[in-house]
């Protein structure tokens, strides 16, 4: 696998506005997006996981400036995405392609299946129609659809099948990167299997590389080679997956974590169970944001912030009990 990383976030923050009054004046933001840092290899699969509310999807489409960021970063193949055009950014959508959460609302009701997968080919240069229906059949194919069935309407498929429809519009124009926000979370468990399958096989027969974002521990675990974990708008712990659920070393992974059912009835896990609600990312605590509901906090935790530490090899996490 390639080392060279093929996008890179740096200090990346989405704050939205609050506006009240009669002259509706800005009185403050809401923090979706807290100043999170990350990288992705070529070929591998970054997940990003947490809680509703956290900000990975939020932080998803800033990235591919569905949502434009507030400050920060986004070097995708060494291109600073924030600097780019409108026309520009249109151009680099070709190798970063996104498949959404609501495999239903995401598709177009008045147009059929092939048409939704191959209406963007004319606008990056593909318009010679035998060109366009050839490729739309042979991305069909590649999610294990037939021809026949692109003549049909989003609302002749089962949910299973339309989120095949969303993951073949985003491989036609052959992305590099995937940004998969929650492709699974709406699915029974029998087809989100099936849909994570497809996603590995499309990976290794394409090279591609994926942001793989989801409040699913175990689904995250399965697909991914790195895992970040967000609280309230910032990442507290990345690093390989195998290493991270195995040896937690954030309170809120560990919380996390100890919250997901074992397959053996008999077996036993001590349970973290956090006290209080999530603080709002409207008036965040200062210092480290999980502090009011931390087990482990200390006095420090209430008044700095904590920055990344490098522990052994690339993982790294945000926590007062590793500063020296």
């Amino acid at each position: 696998m390639a080392q060279e990383p093929l996008l890179e976030v740096k200090n990346l923050k989405k704050y939205f506005e609050i506006r009240g009054g009669l002259l509706k004046q800005v009185t403050g933001y809401v923090k979706a997006v807290d100043d999170i840092s990350f990288t992705v290899r070529c070929g591998e699969t970054l997940g990003i996981v947490g809680e509703s509310g956290c900000g990975k999807s939020t932080a998803g489409r800033t990235i591919l400036r569905l949502i434009e960021p507030t400050s920060g970063k986004v070097y995708f193949d060494g291109v600073d995405l924030a600097k780019l055009s409108r026309e520009e950014m249109r151009r680099k959508r070709k190798d970063i392609q996104m498949v959404f959460q609501d495999p239903y609302a995401s598709l177009n009701p008045r147009l059929t299946v092939a048409d939704i997968i191959g209406e963007a080919l004319p606008a990056h240069g593909v318009t010679d129609r035998q060109e366009i229906n050839r490729r739309v059949n042979e991305t069909l194919e590649l999610c294990g659809l037939t021809a026949e069935q692109g003549r049909r309407y989003p609302h002749e498929f089962s949910g299973g099948q339309r989120q095949r429809v969303g993951i073949a519009r985003s491989l036609i124009l052959r992305p590099k990167l995937i940004i998969a926000d929650e492709p699974v979370s709406a699915l029974d468990v029998s087809i989100q299997a099936q849909i994570i399958n497809l996603l590995q096989d499309l990976q290794e027969q394409l090279g591609l590389t994926y942001l793989f974002i989801s409040h699913d521990l175990s689904v995250i675990r399965h697909i991914s080679s790195r895992v970040g974990v967000m609280y309230l708008g910032r990442l507290v712990e990345i690093g390989a997956a195998e290493d991270l659920y195995e040896t937690p070393r954030h309170p809120y992974t560990q919380a996390l974590l100890s919250a997901i059912p074992l397959a053996d009835p008999l077996a036993k896990r001590e349970r973290v169970v956090l006290q209080g609600d999530v603080p709002s990312p409207a008036n965040p605590p200062q210092g480290c944001a999980f502090s009011p509901r931390c087990p482990k906090v200390m006095d420090v935790c209430k008044v700095n912030r904590p920055e990344m530490v490098q522990m052994s090899g690339s993982y790294q996490v945000a926590c007062h009990l590793y500063h020296n």
